[in-house]
C-alpha cells in the first residue's frame, strides 16, 4: 500500500514515515525542502534498510502534484507539509495562508482528480484557542484561536469539513496534535529547525550542547504553579504512531474522524528544563522574558477518544523525551549538517 506523506522530510513526517515502513506500509515522500534536508532521507533508509520513494517539489505546483499520484498508486494520504512557528506566524501571516491554507487546497484538488479520498491532516491542538478548561476533549469549541498558524490550521480543518458534506465518501481524520518533542531513540533522527529555533526542546537541546547561551522563557507570570506556560508534550514516535493506528483504524471509513494526540499530562516549561538539566548532567542557562503574542497560559489533552476509538495512546515519558532529544543533539551537534 503506498501513502503519499506530504512533507515527509520534517521532523514529524520523518519519524512517521521511519515507522510506516516498520508497519508494512510504503510512504512516497513529497516535500519542498524548505524546512528539511534531503539528509533526512539518507537518515530514513539508514535506519530502515529501504530505498525511499521522494518527490522534491511543493504541494502548492498543482501540475507537480498531479504527476505524483499519476506515478504511484497512492490508497491515501497523510499531509504533514507546512510552517508551523507561532512566533513567526504573527510576523509573517500571509505566508502561513498561502503555505497551510492553500496547499491544502491544492492538494484536495489533485486528490480528487486522482479519485483519492483518504486524508490524514496534521492539524494542532491551537485550533482550539485559549482554553476555558483543561483537559481540552475533542468536542470542546474551535475556531478562537490566538495566531495566525492556529487559524490556518482551523482554516483547512473547515475546508475538508466541507468538502466531506459535498461529498460524502471521502475519508477525513483531522489530528489535533499538542507539543511534540523528542527524537528516534537511535539519535538518528531529531528535530533540527533552521536559525533561532520557535520551539522549546531544540531551543533547551541547543543550549546544552553549547550553540546557545540561554533559553529564553517567555512568560514567568501565567497562572500556574511556577508561572511558566503548561503543554502537553508528546515524544515524537508516539505520534507518528498515532497516525498509523489512524490509517488503520478510520483511514478507509468515510466521514470526519477528530482525535487529539497527547498524552493528557501538562509539563511546564520549567519541568522540561529539570528533566532535560537531568538528561544531559548539567544545567540549563535561561531567562525569564515577556510573553510572547499569541501564547496560551495552559493546554493539555483529553486522549480517551483515541485510546477508545484508535487503540492508541502515548506511553513515552518525560524522561524518555529529554533524554531520547540529548542523544539526538549530542550526537548531531549541528543537526543533519554535522
Amino acid at each position: 500500500m503506498e501513502i503519499l506523506v506530504t512533507g515527509g522530510l520534517g521532523y514529524i513526517g520523518s519519524h512517521t514515515c521511519v515507522q510506516l515502513i516498520e508497519a508494512g506500509i510504503t510512504p512516497v515522500i513529497v516535500d519542498n525542502l524548505c524546512n528539511s534536508s534531503l539528509e533526512v532521507l539518507k537518515r530514513i533508509e539508514q535506519l530502515t534498510g529501504v530505498q525511499v520513494r521522494f518527490c522534491q517539489g511543493d504541494i502548492r505546483d498543482e501540475t507537480f502534484l498531479d504527476s505524483v499520484f499519476s506515478d504511484h498508486n497512492i490508497k491515501s494520504v497523510i499531509h504533514f507539509a507546512g510552517l508551523k512557528a507561532v512566533g513567526e506566524s504573527v510576523e509573517q501571516p500571509l505566508a502561513y495562508y498561502d503555505n497551510n491554507v492553500n496547499g491544502s487546497l491544492v492538494l484536495a484538488r489533485c486528490m480528487h482528480k486522482a479519485k483519492v479520498k483518504s486524508l490524514i491532516f496534521s492539524s494542532s491542538a491551537t485550533v482550539y484557542g485559549d482554553p476555558a478548561s483543561v483537559p481540552l476533549t475533542e468536542d470542546a469549541p474551535a475556531g478562537a484561536t490566538t495566531n495566525p498558524y492556529g487559524r490556518s490550521k482551523y482554516m483547512v480543518e473547515q475546508c475538508l469539513s466541507d468538502l466531506l458534506i459535498a461529498d460524502p465518501a471521502w475519508s477525513i481524520t483531522l489530528l489535533r496534535y499538542f507539543n511534540p518533542v523528542g527524537a528516534h531513540p537511535s539519535g538518528t533522527m531529531g528535530e533540527d529547525p533552521q536559525g533561532i529555533p520557535n520551539n522549546l526542546m531544540p531551543f533547551i537541546a541547543q543550549v546544552a550542547v553549547g550553540r546557545r547561551d540561554k533559553l529564553s522563557v517567555f512568560g514567568g507570570d501565567y497562572p500556574t504553579p511556577d508561572g511558566t506556560g503548561v503543554r502537553d508534550y508528546i515524544h515524537v514516535m508516539d505520534l507518528a504512531d498515532g497516525h498509523i493506528a489512524a490509517l488503520k483504524a478510520v483511514g478507509e471509513q468515510s466521514g470526519l474522524h477528530i482525535y487529539n494526540l497527547g498524552t493528557g499530562q501538562g509539563s511546564s516549561v520549567l519541568d522540561m528544563v529539570a528533566a532535560f538539566s537531568k538528561a544531559c548532567g548539567h544545567s540549563i542557562a535561561y531567562e525569564i522574558c515577556p510573553r510572547r503574542s499569541g501564547d496560551v497560559a495552559e493546554c493539555w489533552a483529553g486522549t480517551d477518544k483515541a485510546e477508545k476509538e484508535l487503540g492508541w495512546k502515548a506511553s513515552r515519558t518525560i524522561e524518555d523525551m529529554t533524554s531520547d532529544t540529548w542523544r539526538w543533539q549530542s550526537q548531531n551537534p549541528d543537526g543533519y549538517q554535522s
